[in-house]
């Protein structure tokens, strides 16, 4: 990402939107039913995500995102758009259809992992960054159908993951997760699903967690 200037609080613009999906994990210092809102308008709650992102990587926690904070955001960033520790095929349908044939199209699919990634991407970090393995991403609508899954799925649209990090119980995933900005966080006996249900209009609309 080309930052072209230092961001701070009553900013506005689309690099202040891209900021917010790059902190978005860093949504809560404890377990709280709260996301950074993605609407390119840098208010207290960006700010906040943007302290504890500097805090958390050894730079000045001001709120202000200048060019430290830039260097940092963009090494988490890959060449293809995906982030450092993840990769856009992880999510791929199972059933070999990549991102197409879910209940939103394959472009809309790319965007929502991508930022679901960068939640990830805190996940990672505030564990203390274990290797994290994605049991299940994006489901086309026909894999879906064939795990059983519920018709309007949050892995239909690129918005869920069922994520195992090494050597951590789905117990504590899902407390570190409930301070990441996390909507659905469902625990089961070997994985942990994770997902931004409240964030989009074809979404639960609501908090999930179980």
């Amino acid at each position: 990402m080309n930052w072209t200037r230092t961001m701070k609080q009553g900013d506005s613009g689309n690099d202040v939107r891209e900021l917010q999906i790059r902190v978005a994990g860093w949504a809560a210092a404890s377990p709280a039913k709260t996301h950074v809102a993605v609407d390119g308008v840098f208010g207290a709650g960006t700010a906040a995500a943007v302290k504890r992102f500097q805090s958390a990587y050894g730079l000045t926690a001001d709120g202000v995102a200048g060019p430290q904070s830039h260097t940092q955001l963009n090494a988490l960033e890959a060449s293809d758009g995906s982030t450092a520790h993840f990769n856009f095929s992880e999510f791929y349908s199972k059933d070999g259809s990549t991102f197409n044939g879910g209940n939103v199209g394959s472009t809309q699919v790319r965007e929502n992992i991508r930022r679901l990634m960068y939640k990830l991407e805190a996940l990672r970090k505030k564990l203390g960054n274990p290797p994290v393995t994605i049991n299940s991403g994006f489901r086309s609508i026909s894999h879906n159908r064939s795990v059983g899954g519920a018709s309007n799925s949050q892995h239909t649209y690129g918005i869920a993951a069922d994520i195992n990090p090494s050597g951590k119980t789905p117990s504590q995933v899902a407390e570190v997760a409930k301070t990441c900005g996390f909507s659905g966080i469902i625990k089961y006996n070997t994985f942990l699903h994770v997902d931004s249900r409240a964030e989009y209009s074809y979404g639960a609309q609501t908090y999930y967690w179980a």
